[in-house]
């Protein structure tokens, strides 16, 4: 929770200048695979192999490629039903600048929450029960955001918990699971215009307004408090599991 709590802090002071974030989020995402890389070779004692060098850009690039089409999926449906709906144009330094902000978030969570959470809890109790509790507090420290709820702690849990736990089960690395992460958040911010888990919003490529029933919409916790964004994530995470289940019977 303490984390969550920086990230928020951290977030609200967040510069909006595209230049800024686009070199200080890169930065800090290095920063915490590096940080990453040393404790799990000094402290652990161990080789760290959640960020190998093959096909490290290509899983980036695929998972990025997923998060926009997914989240394309979601905004796409709750046009279809009248739920969101662009109202103008925004601006492109406010898209870069969320990108920059999405960089360092995709990261940063990725590396504490699969990198660290998930596999600590795997090697004590396996896959199944490491991918349901890294899960749920995934979902949990999502409450402390303004426009927070139970019902989008839910969502966040089964959208990003299990889905991004997925993701790394599915190629072994965290490369895959941070381009999913980048690309869905910030696709969702940066270029539909709509809230994130309750964030605050941010300038974007479109401005949008939603409307309908909050199990539709998401309401003010944004899109994936949405049952459309659910059902599409529910998707992705069975093809996840099955590139998984065939990857560990592969080796």
């Amino acid at each position: 929770m303490a984390i969550a709590m920086l990230m928020a802090n951290a977030l609200a002071a967040w510069p909006r200048n595209p230049v800024a974030a686009l070199i200080i989020g890169p930065i800090l995402a290095v920063a915490m695979i590096g940080l990453f890389s040393i404790a799990g070779q000094r402290v652990e004692h161990r080789k760290v192999k959640e960020f190998p060098r093959s096909n490290g850009v290509r899983h980036v690039l695929v998972g990025t490629g997923l998060g926009v089409l997914m989240s394309g999926a979601t905004v796409g449906l709750l046009a279809l039903f009248g739920a969101y709906a662009i109202t103008g144009w925004g601006s492109v330094s406010g898209m870069l600048a969320v990108a920059g902000m999405m960089c360092a978030i995709a990261v940063s969570e990725e590396v504490f929450f699969r990198g660290v959470v998930f596999r600590l809890l795997r090697g004590l109790w396996g896959t199944t029960v490491a991918l349901g509790i890294s899960a749920v507090l995934f979902g949990l420290v999502h409450l402390v955001n303004p426009d927070a709820s139970l019902w989008g702690a839910f969502a966040i849990m089964i959208e990003a918990g299990i889905m991004l736990g997925a993701a790394y089960l599915a190629t072994g690395s965290l490369w895959l699971a941070i381009g999913v992460h980048f690309g869905w958040n910030f696709a969702i911010t940066g270029l539909f215009g709509s809230v994130t888990s309750g964030s605050e919003a941010r300038e974007s490529l479109v401005t949008a307004t939603s409307s309908g029933p909050d199990w539709l919409s998401g309401g003010s916790f944004g899109p994936e408090a949405s049952i459309v964004a659910i059902l599409v994530c529910s998707a992705a995470i069975v093809v996840f599991l099955v590139v998984a289940r065939n990857r560990a019977k592969a080796n």
